[in-house]
């Protein structure tokens, strides 16, 4: 997770040792036991079951029209995974637990490994790969106790944006605002790990959330008792409190995708990640905000390389730099590695055609923690800055907060694309895209530490209208 895993994990382990020394239960078996995960790559996607020609079978309307609003042909990238050889596999005595049809993928769960390691030699599979051992127990997860209203101490100020006028002014988002653009007819996924007391707390009662849906294995029982980072970040996006606290997309409306599990670090989350990305996009999602990334994980063996952050051979990358072309605007947040060993963008803030978020402070120095490019393959990274040292959010006990990230600049500026989108509808997703890095403040000079720099959206929306 973009916030700061190691320090949530730590949290969890200090509260389980309280737990322990109160007497309850600070830990729990994890649930079936002992398995494995498998990611297939398969051949082909003979025998699907659907045709290109009906994609109102595997599409909504929604998805349709905003490819061909787009001009984007539906190909066989679209077509669902083959239920023959979902079948085929399954007979095995394994469970299909996920699918990505862009990757033409399986994920598969099993107790046992030589059972799985097997699977490589059926004909429709090119290649197995482990992906995720269950641990032995996991700590149990509960909700947070919140409060009914803001504190009085939570913003002094008297601004109709109350603590988040200054992050959004700094992206000159309140002029475009004020010209009536919040979103409105505009539909954002918001992907991460959990959105503690989000269907709960007073200010996120007034947010159009269209649905949610729980792509870990095995999912949570509630998603709504999970970490609140996902609460945090869609705040920052979905708020309207007057003089309180006020988000980049308050007339947007919302779907909560849950594809990561805090509690373990693996490369099946980049499967949950795929799986999340391409079910936003058959709902219809116009902008995706992920403050996810990756790049090592419980299993060292499996730990990314530099070399592969080239935007496709990590398969979660492969799979964002997909999304413009299926019609999405992607924002996804740099990375806190800056100050660690790995300094670099996690994956998959390295895809192509997507906008990467870093993190400035309120005098628009960059944040020492914020994750720095090039791509491997060149690219500058990342896109552009926006104030994550520190953001104003709405925590999951329901005060407003200021807390540091660059998961947390993210989401003011993909607020900002779904209201610059929603002022030219007729735009493509890599026009969007384009405009918000040509307006940011070091365009001319860009470079690995702030990219673009920082943008102004009211400047985008005068390029976007000339």
């Amino acid at each position: 997770m973009m916030k700061t895993k190691s320090c949530f994990v730590l949290l969890l382990l200090m509260l389980a040792c309280v737990g322990t020394a109160l007497g309850k239960p600070a830990k729990v078996k994890f649930p079936g036991g002992k398995s494995y995960l498998f990611r297939l790559y398969l051949t082909d996607k003979r025998n699907c079951g659907f045709s290109i020609g009906k994609p109102q079978q595997f599409l909504s309307e929604r998805a349709i029209a905003r490819r061909r609003s787009q001009r984007l042909p539906i190909d066989s990238t679209d077509l669902p995974v083959s239920k023959a050889y979902e079948q085929l596999v399954e007979a095995q005595g394994v469970e299909v637990v996920g699918r990505s049809k862009w990757n033409n993928t399986l994920l598969v769960r099993g107790k046992n490994l030589k059972t799985l390691k097997s699977l490589e030699t059926l004909p429709c599979v090119k290649r197995a790969l482990k992906v995720w051992t269950a641990p032995d127990s996991m700590t149990k997860t509960v909700r947070m106790t919140y409060r009914n209203e803001f504190n009085t101490w939570d913003t002094l100020t008297q601004s109709i944006y109350g603590a988040t006028e200054r992050q959004i002014a700094m992206l000159n988002g309140i002029r475009l605002h004020q010209r009536g653009y919040q979103g409105r007819g505009m539909v954002i996924a918001v992907m991460d790990g959990g959105f503690m007391n989000a269907d709960k707390i007073p200010c996120l009662q007034m947010v159009n959330v269209l649905g949610t849906r729980d792509f870990v294995v095995p999912p949570s029982d509630d998603l709504f008792k999970e970490t609140d980072h996902g609460t945090m970040v869609l705040s920052a996006m979905a708020v309207s409190v007057a003089n309180r606290y006020t988000g980049t997309a308050p007339a947007a409306s919302y779907w909560l995708l849950r594809c990561e599990e805090v509690q373990t670090e693996s490369l099946a989350e980049e499967d949950y990640w795929a799986s999340a990305a391409e079910f936003a996009d058959s709902v219809g999602v116009d902008v995706i905000n992920s403050s996810l990334g990756f790049h090592a994980f419980d299993d060292e063996t499996t730990n990314h390389a530099y070399r592969e952050l080239d935007g496709e051979q990590a398969l979660i990358s492969h799979t964002a730099s997909m999304l413009a072309r299926k019609g999405i605007v992607l924002v996804s947040s740099a990375g806190n590695e800056g100050m660690g060993t790995w300094k670099k963008i996690s994956f998959p803030a390295d895809a192509k055609d997507m906008i990467t978020v870093g993190a400035v402070t309120p005098k628009g120095m960059n944040a020492a923690f914020s994750s720095i490019g090039p791509t491997a393959d060149g690219r500058i990274k990342p896109d552009v800055m926006a104030m994550g040292s520190p953001t104003a959010v709405v925590s999951g006990r329901g005060t407003i907060i200021r807390d540091i990230g660059t998961s947390f600049a993210a989401p003011i500026v993909t607020g900002l694309v779904a209201c610059l989108w929603q002022a030219y509808p007729k735009k493509t997703a890599l026009e969007i895209i384009e405009a918000v890095r040509q307006c940011a403040d070091r365009a001319q000079q860009p470079d690995d530490v702030f990219g673009y720099g920082v943008p102004d959206f009211m400047r985008a929306y005068e390029l976007l209208g000339s």
